[in-house]
């Protein structure tokens, strides 16, 4: 694994010791308030830089939380991306801020989702993992209500822990780049599940389980 994933598997390991909540629905007044995340790699520098613009804040701890989380997610995402991005058959995204492609696989263009196995969701992990396309129908239905929601191509990681706490898969990078590159090696554009979600446009969609 190169440099910079090992490094930031260190830094989203340092979110671990902190609660994981969100202590609201994610919306895009909070998510602009906290788009500095997305410029710091470092976790204490991102404590650091909620703490001086926030402290006085009465939503302060409401606010941290959710940088806290945004941070862990979007520097999780980047390298799952990455990973996939250094694989023989995968192209990275031409524009890097269409929210609706972050890669190309083997001409399928995707948008890729890390998802902790949802609460809700109405069945058991081992009924999910034999009715993938259930869980996938739920998760275009229910997932990125604000700004990323779309119905176009998604590849889903679903994470899934036996303790229950599915979060703090999203740090185990080196893990979940043997899962993606397992899940690769098998990979066929023919095998993906094909979804009518709008009227005259087919959407493909796929997960690779991560489970601990």
């Amino acid at each position: 694994m190169d440099a910079e994933l090992i490094s930031i598997e260190k830094e989203l390991k340092k979110r671990l010791s902190y609660p994981y909540k969100w202590g609201r629905k994610q919306n895009d007044e909070f998510d602009k308030l906290t788009n500095f995340v997305y410029r710091i790699p470092s976790f204490d520098e991102v404590l650091k830089e909620t703490e001086n613009r926030f402290s006085e804040d009465k939503e302060h701890q409401n606010i941290a939380n959710y940088a806290l989380n945004r941070w862990y997610n979007f520097w999780s995402a980047q390298s799952v991306e990455k990973i996939f991005c250094s694989l023989p058959n995968v192209k990275p995204a031409l524009d890097e801020k269409d929210r609706l492609v972050d890669f190309t696989i083997d001409g399928v263009t995707f948008d890729h989702k890390t998802s902790v196995f949802p609460k809700n969701f109405p069945l058991s992990i081992e009924e999910a993992i034999k009715k993938t396309d259930e869980l996938i129908r739920w998760l275009y239905k229910h997932q990125s209500q604000q700004q990323r929601k779309h119905l176009k191509n998604r590849l889903f990681i679903v994470l899934y822990s036996a303790d229950g706490e599915h979060w703090k898969l999203k740090a185990e990078i080196s893990w979940l780049k043997d899962r993606i590159e397992k899940y690769m090696q098998g990979f066929n554009p023919h095998f993906l599940m094909k979804f009518q979600f709008e009227k005259n446009q087919e959407t493909f969609s796929d997960v690779i389980w991560a489970i601990r």
